[in-house]
């Protein structure tokens, strides 16, 4: 009887060993059962081990509930494991991934917002990369606190999302990008630019407003002070800025612009319209980027009133309206009936 209990009972190691030897197997060996290049598991705050080896399982990252046990046991992290979004695009031992979860090597995305872009237009790129919707990020771009203290005139956010390329952690909120990008207009509108703005009699709003048209005018590093100066000595003398994007900035708020401006846009009533009403808009119509802004803040030393394209990326300047009619008539009327001349029927 004791040589028969003796052998279930080296049967029962045996199998045991066997058990703890294929589980140890299962839990140290790469595995992969998802199908695409690569896959993401968001970890709530507050999941405890068990939650989180059921995400992974489900997965399709770790095998299964044994092989998760064995692998927290191996590792002794089952206290440390952090909250987070994951992302795994190998075959990874269920050690490997518990330890990458310990570690908190979250994933983490990158977007980026060129110059010049409106809040209605960052929204688009934002829900375009699978980070929210476009109403979670306007809405959290209506709310004027974090720049409260710099412009205690802002109702919202526009200008102040400052234009560069930010990490965002996948399933975070809005709220979390959109005080990410106003913390960095912060940081690049620093002290030394606030006194720059004080010196010439200017807000921040008025420095960030006249940015943002500069911004649009012109993509050219190079004439952005003159764009500038056109502008500041409109001002200086009282003349209307007469800006086109300031026009196409309203019509847009309105839902009323069609892609091309007509003359009848001209006339369009708004404050934003500079046609019709003298000095800066209300606001920024646009976020720029730090050459616009020291652009605004040091304009070329031009008596420039006058500006026309060339559609080259490039404008040219005039001083007269004399001059202007006659740069507008070799760079717009004349261009495009040549255009028209050399493409008939388009």
């Amino acid at each position: 009887m004791k040589k028969l209990l003796l052998c279930v009972l080296a049967l029962l190691i045996l199998a045991a060993g066997g058990v703890a030897g294929v589980l140890y197997h299962r839990a140290t060996s790469p595995y992969r059962g998802y199908a695409g290049a690569a896959q993401v598991v968001a970890i709530p705050p507050g999941s405890g081990s068990r939650a989180i080896g059921e995400r992974l399982i489900a997965a399709g990252v770790v095998p299964g509930k044994y092989a998760f046990e064995m692998a927290l046991h191996l590792t002794g992290a089952s206290r440390r494991l952090k909250a987070g979004t994951y992302r795994f695009d190998r075959p990874m031992a269920p050690v490997e991934v518990i330890d990458k979860i310990a570690r908190g090597d979250v994933y983490v995305a990158r977007i980026t917002f060129p110059e010049g872009l409106t809040i209605r237009e960052m929204a688009k790129i934002y829900a375009a990369r699978g980070l929210g919707t476009t109403a979670a990020f306007e809405q959290a771009a209506a709310n004027p606190a974090p720049i409260r203290t710099l412009d205690p005139d802002a109702t919202d956010l526009e200008g102040y999302l400052f234009p560069e390329t930010y990490p965002v952690q996948p399933g975070a909120p809005a709220t979390a990008l959109v005080d990410a990008m106003v913390a960095r207009f912060r940081q690049v509108f620093d002290a030394g630019l606030r006194q720059d703005a004080e010196a010439r009699g200017l807000s921040v709003r008025q420095v960030v407003t006249l940015a943002s048209i500069v911004e649009k005018e012109t993509a050219n590093a190079e004439e952005r002070p003159e764009v500038a100066a056109v502008y500041e000595n409109r001002l200086r003398i009282g003349m209307a800025l007469q800006c086109d994007p300031t026009v196409i900035y309203a019509l847009e708020q309105a839902g009323r612009y069609t892609g091309a401006l007509h003359h009848d846009d001209m006339s369009f009533d708004s404050p934003y319209n500079t046609y019709r009403y003298p000095g800066l808009p209300p606001g920024p119509i646009a976020s720029p980027g730090l050459p616009s802004i020291e652009a605004a803040l040091n304009p070329a030393p031009v008596d420039y009133l006058y500006f026309v394209s060339r559609h080259d990326g490039t404008h040219v300047f005039a001083r007269t309206l004399a001059e202007h009619d006659r740069n507008v008539r070799k760079y717009q009327i004349e261009y495009f009936r040549e255009k028209r001349a050399s493409h008939p029927g388009r």
